[in-house]
């Protein structure tokens, strides 16, 4: 599992890097540096514990080690801290003193909470060579309600597109508040700060447009996800919230399970006369008898975008059946339900 994970991150910083120079580095400009992508599995699986006892673990202090307030906290959890916990800083600190010794690496950078685990790099670099190296920390990326970001706290924002779509990395940084979108522009984005600044007085004026938080999303997901990536955003936004028929159809199979993730998917034979009733029941999306008639006669049925009150309609290509063979049924504000016609 632990391999699996690191070559899926070394997937999604190789494409960022990819996708940078492809669409961010303006030509003529010069070359984008090498970036080197190290799995530290490749020293710390080869370095035998007493070596690594006898060397770093005799320069690291227990005093210092054990006043970090990261450990403080563990400590004082009623879940205690293990030995390997304990460790971790010891192992982090060897990774900066081994790719100082080997690759030259003077800085180390990370979040906030980081601190102490770069401190304890610090420290063991200059004891053991002599050589200033330096840290630099970068505050949280945190929620609207003050929460760090991240798998721990279950509302992270993955690289990964089989965890967060591009439509869903896109939406995420639209979504953003006025108040913490000029930040956000400056961290993520390459968009020189004169062009922010007008951004941001254009929005002064016109803030019904929402055009930085646009610009954001647009920048980040084509960094991520490259230029397909956005694009795919694009559909996925324009199918789900302006019920366009247009971008349904130009939907892959992939864009139609990320954009409705909890949706049911059904394979359905096209029958003669059959009728929205039908459809409804063969996927399952309806109760038996009347109560299942009246929920769509009551308007709490859509196909494609489009409400459906007369449960005898029959279905009508082009117009409940898309022309890439898919209707999206919708029962209720958020039950989907994505039909695949066979033999159309």
């Amino acid at each position: 599992r632990a391999r699996a994970h690191a070559r899926a991150l070394r997937a999604g910083l190789e494409r960022l890097f990819q996708n940078h120079r492809e669409l961010f580095w303006e030509p003529g400009a010069g070359r984008l540096g090498r970036a080197a992508l190290l799995d530290n599995a490749r020293w710390l699986g080869r370095e035998p514990l007493l070596r690594f006892l006898g060397g770093a673990g005799g320069r690291l202090r227990m005093g210092t080690l054990l006043s970090r307030q990261s450990c403080q906290a563990r400590l004082r959890s009623a879940e205690g801290m293990s030995l390997a916990e304990f460790l971790y800083p010891a192992l982090q600190a060897y990774d900066f003193l081994h790719l100082h010794q080997h690759h030259g690496c003077r800085i180390q950078v990370g979040g906030h909470d980081q601190m102490g685990n770069i401190m304890s790099g610090y420290e063991l670099v200059t004891k053991m060579t002599g050589t200033d190296v330096f840290g630099i920390t970068v505050p949280l990326i945190t929620s609207t309600a003050g929460d760090k970001l991240g798998k721990t706290a279950g509302n992270a924002v993955w690289l990964n597109r089989d965890k967060t779509s591009p439509f869903e990395l896109y939406q995420f940084f639209v979504r953003q508040q006025d108040n913490i979108v000029e930040k956000y522009l400056k961290l993520f984005t390459f968009i020189p700060l004169e062009e922010i600044a007008h951004i941001m007085d254009m929005h002064a004026k016109e803030p019904e447009k929402w055009g930085p938080q646009k610009r954001l999303a647009a920048e980040v997901t084509k960094l991520v996800h490259g230029r397909e990536g956005l694009e795919s955003a694009k559909r996925c936004t324009k199918a789900l919230y302006y019920s366009s028929v247009e971008a349904l159809e130009d939907m892959s199979d992939q864009e139609l399970q990320e954009l409705f993730r909890q949706a049911t998917s059904a394979e359905l034979m096209l029958e003669p006369g059959m009728t929205v009733l039908d459809l409804c029941r063969k996927a399952n999306a309806i109760p038996d008898g009347p109560s299942g008639y009246q929920k769509i006669t009551d308007g709490g049925v859509s196909i494609n975008g489009n409400r459906v009150t007369n449960p005898e309609t029959v279905l009508i290509l082009g117009q409940h059946i898309l022309k890439n063979g898919v209707s999206l049924l919708r029962v209720g504000k958020k039950n989907y339900y994505i039909i695949k016609w066979l033999q159309l």
